[in-house]
């Protein structure tokens, strides 16, 4: 279809006018069939529902409020399916473009527009009144958009007794709205009602999320080194951000809306300049598909490059995998957003080398999903600019890969600017974030005798850091060590499994209240138990100084881990001990953003190893910069040394990998918030106290410490610990 090709930016121009036709409609009532089986209007509903609940309706607001997103969501299926069977309509027009003697191509194409248009009018006003085709406001836009309608539908479940529905909605909402602190105390009191479990705390949205669920799990399976599987999730990452794409862009294209008063363009006066206004929203609107795609949940700004950072990943794994073709097709579609990329030209080098020449299959070629995206993207962002520089349309281009030959040249002096300024924008918000507001402020004194300060925030190049040595003697880490002998392997459920973190060590752990319990036993000393409750005592104490805490501080969790290299498992080994990660934030190091909310344990304020011995090789402590590459210090274990640090995304941190013999220490973590503090170890000082044994605790309750229940204390300890091994598992250090 030569002629096609040569008026292709007509074509599109054009192609729009379709959706122009369907929109329009909706903003000018028809005739449709009428019966109760057609689609309401769901901002109707909602508003019903909403009126229910404030006039303690529950029964009808839980009914309304479900109505309302059952049909919103049956509304975006009814466009999805009209979108898909209209797809051939006016096929015979579209094939006279070219075949016309006459040149006719331009009514042609308006055959085929008024054909598409009045078969979506018509698929659509079969499944929907009249009234649920007008658009909504924005105002039920940004309700929808923040996950409003479960707000209300977790107080309506909760007043009709309903506690599973209302666990679940109430971490529908959590979800978008990680820093509401009414809903995540509303959450803790879920967990610790009768008949609530952990599986009740359900996204009732996760559908439309199963491209993050893709890249977490894949990040996860890079970090533990599972190239094999990293890569096969990378490719179903890539493919379902695809789809979700070309279903927004869908939605795009049917959903209604009314004529354009003014939509950015100078003078809509006449129907060819409203056409030309909604053409351009539309085209807009695509081009945003991919800010609102790489969006998560709760966040407003948008991961930059999302696609292109996808396929970097996935030809990366796909390398180390072995499968290099693969990896060269992967590596030739992300050449196609940054063509003259060095990185990527001399890994192309690099990959075309490896197969020996053997790289113009159509296995290696760049897919054709991306080759797609792209060249349809560049073709609306040409029309986009041209509106700007003729038309006055306005246009925020959401992409950083746009190439400047697509934009016109009076344009790019102004477009060179913004850009210019979003990079600088991006450096000034990577410096802000670098501010540690964690309220700590290093530099305090340290009363213990016989601990001195070996390394501080200038040694260890950071902020909020320290290095104390002499926190125990040589007796005191000889003693934890043989508690850790003795029980460690029938400690808290991991017992000398391989790692949570790499397959090539074992990790054993014990808590406080596990070591009491053995004592009790006589399976492990009296003493050695009190000694491990002691030293977590002893750590917040001088941590709570030199930190210069100006509240409380609580324990949060004290655990003994002990690590062990697997014997004739080291050749070649390239992983770490732990990655890197910071540990009360979720770090993601391509956007250098760390986003404390679930399933990161967002409560830790403070964090501290305390090292046991040191006759092993590897196991160093590193911090690095948020690229989680960049080392900026490293710290050797020895008996008696503490680490601490605050525990936000300043200090993002790791463990080189442990090649031989067995690694201890202590972890502890520590909160400002007494709803944190660690319910375990006062379980185990009213075991002592139930055996007439005394525990001293130094200062705490002067600091704001009370012995009264928490908001975990009501679950059972099973419950506890399957809640930390749903989130992923105690995040050692």
């Amino acid at each position: 279809m030569a002629l096609l090709s040569d008026r292709l930016s007509v074509y599109v121009a054009l192609h729009v006018l379709v959706l122009w036709s369907v929109r329009v409609s909706a903003a000018v009532p028809g005739s449709s069939s009428s019966g109760l089986s057609l689609l309401q209007p769901y901002d109707f509903l909602y508003y019903s529902g909403v009126r229910a609940y404030f006039g303690g309706d529950w029964i009808k607001a839980a009914e309304m409020l479900e109505r309302s997103i059952g049909t919103r969501e049956a509304l975006l299926g009814v466009r999805r399916r009209c979108h898909r069977d209209c797809g051939s309509a006016g096929t015979r027009a579209v094939e006279q473009l070219d075949s016309d003697p006459d040149g006719l191509w331009d009514l042609w194409m308006l055959d085929w527009v008024q054909q598409k248009a009045e078969c979506l009018r018509f698929c659509l006003r079969r499944s929907v009144t009249p009234a649920a085709q007008l658009p909504v406001s924005t105002d039920i836009e940004y309700e929808f958009g923040t996950r409003n309608p479960y707000n209300f539908l977790q107080v309506t479940y909760y007043k009709l007794e309903k506690l599973q529905k209302a666990a679940a909605a109430a971490h529908t909402y959590f979800v978008a709205n990680p820093s509401h602190l009414e809903m995540r105390n509303n959450i803790e009191k879920y967990r610790r009602m009768e008949g609530v479990n952990e599986e009740d705390f359900q996204d009732r949205e996760l559908e439309k999320e199963k491209h993050w669920v893709l890249y977490d799990a894949a990040l996860q399976q890079e970090a533990s080194s599972d190239w094999l599987q990293a890569a096969l999730t990378w490719t179903r990452c890539v493919s379902e951000t695809l789809r979700q794409m070309d279903e927004c862009r869908l939605q795009c294209d049917v959903e209604p809306q009314r004529l354009p008063e003014d939509r950015g363009v100078d003078g809509v006066d006449g129907a060819f300049e409203k056409a030309a206004a909604l053409a351009l929203s539309l085209l807009s609107c695509r081009q945003s598909c991919s800010s609102q795609i790489a969006t998560r949940p709760g966040r407003i700004s948008a991961q930059e490059d999302f696609l292109p950072t996808q396929l970097e990943h996935l030809h990366i794994a796909q390398f180390k995998a072995g499968d290099v073709g693969a990896a060269l097709q992967t590596l030739r579609s992300l050449l196609l957003f940054y063509p003259s990329d060095k990185d990527s030209l001399e890994n192309l080098q690099l990959y075309s080398e490896t197969l020996g020449g053997d790289t113009e299959s159509p296995d290696t070629q760049p897919a054709q999903e991306i080759v797609t995206f792209v060249h349809r993207s560049l073709q609306e962002k040409k029309l986009l600019y041209f509106g700007v520089e003729n038309l006055g349309f306005t246009f925020s281009d959401p992409d950083l890969w746009t190439p400047e030959d697509v934009v016109p040249e009076s344009l790019r002096d102004i477009w060179r600017a913004d850009k210019q300024k979003m990079t600088e924008k991006m450096e000034e918000d990577q410096l802000e974030q670098e501010v540690d507001d964690s309220g700590f402020f290093s530099g305090g004194p340290v009363h213990q005798v016989g601990v001195t300060i070996t390394m501080d925030d200038e040694v260890l190049n950071g902020t909020n850091r320290v290095v104390l040595d002499g926190v125990m003697s040589e007796k005191e880490c000889d003693r934890i060590l043989q508690l850790a002998a003795v029980a460690a392997s029938v400690g808290d459920g991991y017992r000398g499994r391989r790692s949570p973190h790499t397959p090539h060590e074992t990790f054993e752990g014990l808590t406080v209240l596990r070591a009491v319990k053995l004592a009790q036993d006589g399976l492990v000393n009296q003493s050695d138990a009190r000694l491990l409750h002691e030293l977590g005592e002893r750590v917040r104490v001088l941590l709570h100084s030199y930190f210069r805490s100006p509240s409380g501080l609580f324990i949060s969790f004290t655990h003994l881990v002990c690590r062990s290299a697997v014997a004739g498992d080291q050749e070649g080994r390239l992983d770490l001990s732990h990655p890197v990660h910071v540990d009360n934030c979720l770090l993601e190091p391509e956007t250098k953003q760390c986003w404390r909310e679930p399933p990161a344990f967002i409560h830790r304020d403070l964090s501290a190893i305390l090292y046991l011995n040191d006759n092993f090789d590897g196991g160093d402590l590193f911090f690095t910069n948020r690229d989680a590459k960049t080392v900026t210090a490293r710290v050797k274990p020895s008996c008696g040394r503490l680490v601490g640090f605050s525990s936000g995304p300043v200090n993002p941190h790791g463990v080189t990998a442990v090649t031989r013999g067995r690694r201890c220490s202590l972890a502890l973590w520590f909160t400002k918030e007494k709803l944190y503090r660690d319910m375990e170890r006062e379980e185990a000082e009213a075991l002592w106290a139930a055996d007439g044994q005394t525990v001293v605790k130094k200062d705490e309750d002067e600091e704001g410490g009370t012995k009264g229940r928490n908001a975990r204390s009501q679950a059972t300890p099973e419950k506890s610990r399957g809640r930390g091994r749903v989130t992923g598992g105690r995040d050692e250090l």
